[in-house]
């Protein structure tokens, strides 16, 4: 196999991997869009009703076009900034007191953070030539 068609290969199982942590939120999020509405309502999102829905959208479209590796750039930019977004939303560690607790809310603001990070590299990179996009940059 030529290096070539391993980076192909990497990309491909790399975009799979992603798409496979934000589809079955997706799907979750999908059949109780009143519970993703409470729980930006709680944290004082404004338009809850409308955020839960556009959170569905990045969480199921987001996948698909990681799957078939189109929009590369768009899709990076989209559901990096949803799960940066996110990891301020949901974890945030520093307005926890109980140690352990903070503790766990930090480590998944830092998961939150390596995944946009990962995003990043896939808006450089491209989604390679096993994918509908096609190839590279």
């Amino acid at each position: 196999m030529t290096m070539q068609r391993l980076d192909d290969l990497a990309l491909l199982v790399g975009r799979l991997l992603v798409a496979a942590l934000f589809l079955p939120s997706g799907v979750s999020k999908a059949m109780n869009i009143a519970g993703i509405t409470g729980m930006l309502a709680s944290k004082g999102v404004p338009f809850p009703a409308v955020m839960g829905i556009l959170a569905t959208a990045v969480e199921l479209g987001g996948p698909v076009l990681l799957i078939l590796g189109v929009l590369p750039r768009l899709t990076a930019f989209v559901v990096g900034g949803f799960t940066l977004v996110a990891a301020l939303l949901a974890h945030n560690f520093w307005e926890v007191t109980d140690a352990a607790a903070r503790a766990a809310q930090q480590i998944q603001f830092m998961k939150n953070l390596a995944i946009v990070g990962g995003l990043m590299f896939y808006f450089v990179s491209g989604p390679g030539r096993f994918s509908l996009g096609g190839g590279r940059r």
